[in-house]
């Protein structure tokens, strides 16, 4: 338990610097190809600084902005805030995290925050309606799980980032169907080679950003499974809430491509052939159901 965790700040710390290094870049080369000179490099580097410290402060906050998460309230959300106080005595968590609600039919949930102390933990009304106590507890306990563990800082502030690479790519590729970029011969060598590298790091940035956001979530999913039957000592209730969770239907209104790594399981439904089992690929932001309930079954 130690190690992961102390191994998830280490590769927080890895990503945020390469966030840095990536953006600096990026924002070089658009302000290059907007005539800035010499402000360019202080403009990126002012930029990527200040995104990456918005990223890890606020994400938790945009995160749930994003999917336009409220707060839970005891009136309301009784069941809810009953199953979090009786996991805080076995998740070993020194804070609770706070709980918000999303008003959507599909059965979901996440958590956000830069570290424990700072946690969210987020479920749709969905969940909440289709969930018995068990299977509410099985879910609360793995979003508890990626708290312990800090997959919430390292989920979090990457889908933040790659939120914001991915918008100055849409940018950057606006301003060049428009014309933007006129003759380059006064700029010097140097100059050229970093504009060079910059237009590699905006055109793949958005495909490795996704791949790394899609590798972390798939590999913390498993952890957290079994971190949570830790905690309940319950794997049932966990199988049980993935079953329903997989076989709802609905979709998710607020999700979206740089949030969906974040839920317990994937918020964009698509159709499978009839007795064709789900499984995980390059792309797939979680792994399948089936592959999780059979780690969860083959728990000694």
């Amino acid at each position: 338990m130690f190690r992961n965790i102390r191994k998830n700040k280490i590769e927080s710390g890895i990503i945020v610097a390469i966030f840095i290094i990536v953006i600096t870049l990026i924002v070089y080369y658009i302000c290059h190809a907007l005539r800035l000179g010499s402000l360019s490099i202080v403009i990126a580097l002012v930029f990527s600084i200040a995104t990456a410290w918005g990223s890890y402060y606020y994400s938790d906050k945009i995160v749930l902005s994003v999917n336009r998460a409220r707060p839970a309230t005891k009136e309301e959300d009784l069941k809810l805030v009953n199953i979090l106080d009786s996991l805080m005595v076995a998740s070993g968590l020194e804070y609770k995290p706070r709980l918000y609600v999303v008003d959507d039919p599909q059965p979901n949930a996440f958590a956000t925050g830069r570290n424990p102390k700072n946690a969210v933990v987020c479920v749709t009304t969905g969940l909440l309606e289709k969930l018995d106590y068990y299977e509410l507890e099985g879910v609360v306990a793995h979003e508890l799980s990626h708290i312990k563990n800090y997959d919430i800082l390292l989920s979090c502030v990457v889908s933040v980032m790659v939120g914001f690479i991915v918008m100055l790519a849409d940018l950057f590729s606006r301003f060049l169907f428009w014309g933007g970029i006129g003759d380059r011969d006064s700029d010097s060598k140097g100059n050229g080679i970093l504009m060079l590298i910059g237009l590699i790091f905006l055109i793949l940035s958005p495909i490795f950003g996704s791949l790394m956001q899609l590798a972390l979530s798939r590999k913390r999913e498993f952890l957290a499974d079994s971190t949570a039957v830790e905690f309940t000592r319950n794997p049932e209730g966990l199988i049980s809430a993935l079953q329903k969770l997989d076989a709802d239907e609905n979709q998710l209104q607020t999700a979206n491509s740089a949030t969906a790594n974040m839920y317990i399981v994937n918020p964009f439904k698509k159709n499978t052939k009839e007795g064709k089992k789900k499984s995980s690929s390059i792309w797939s932001t979680h792994p399948s159901i089936e592959d999780r309930i059979e780690a969860l079954r083959n728990l000694n």
